[in-house]
């Protein structure tokens, strides 16, 4: 079977996104602050480019959670199409965790949110399904890897341990309990220190 995938950016305190998670703040007050190995920093080095071509590497599908689809909570508001612009970054299904139904949107380049209300293992199987051999990956947020995490299913996770201490905010590893996984390769750079695991167990 194809592997599934996770990939989170981290800091040392074990958050993956601040706290006050808005419209504002997508990743949280200070969140960015974990970032700055992908998205321009000068300091970047060889080590990030190598780490964020595993980050961006093309999968048959993804599950995502409600909270990094978007900020709104509750009923949807007004016509919320995700952070990322017309054209997405996934070119694949994706499979949005929500309490609340929603019709699929279609968006250029290939993407296509599919909005599930019956949980996580129904939004892992249907993208399972979809993926084929092209394998899924476990998007996000903090919730939604948690729960993948419990049930077993992620076969690579790797983590981009920022040093940066957030305080507080969203974790990842409350409730799960045992890891299971053990590194199989490491890179260094200023902004990040890149840990890839396999499962073991």
């Amino acid at each position: 079977m194809p592997d599934t995938t996770c990939h989170m950016s981290i800091s040392l305190d074990g958050f993956v996104a601040g706290p006050d998670q808005g419209r504002e703040h997508p990743l949280g007050r200070r969140g960015i602050e974990l970032h700055g190995w992908h998205i321009g920093d000068e300091r970047t080095t060889a080590n990030d480019e190598t780490a964020a071509g595993w980050l961006m590497r093309p999968r048959g599908a993804y599950v995502m959670g409600r909270n990094m689809f978007g900020p709104i909570r509750g009923e949807w508001e007004d016509d919320w199409r995700g952070w990322w612009g017309d054209e997405p970054p996934y070119h694949a299904p994706v499979f949005v965790l929500t309490h609340h139904a929603h019709e699929p949107i279609e968006m250029k380049g290939g993407t296509t949110f599919h909005f599930v209300t019956d949980g996580f293992d129904s939004a892992y199987a249907q993208a399972l399904e979809t993926a084929g051999e092209d394998g899924v990956d476990i998007a996000g947020g903090a919730s939604t890897v948690r729960q993948a995490l419990v049930a077993g299913v992620i076969d690579e996770l790797t983590l981009d341990i920022a040093p940066v201490l957030l305080g507080s905010g969203e974790r990842i590893f409350d409730g799960v309990d045992s890891f299971g996984f053990e590194p199989v390769e490491v890179l260094h750079s200023p902004l990040a220190t890149h840990i890839r695991y396999r499962r073991t167990s």
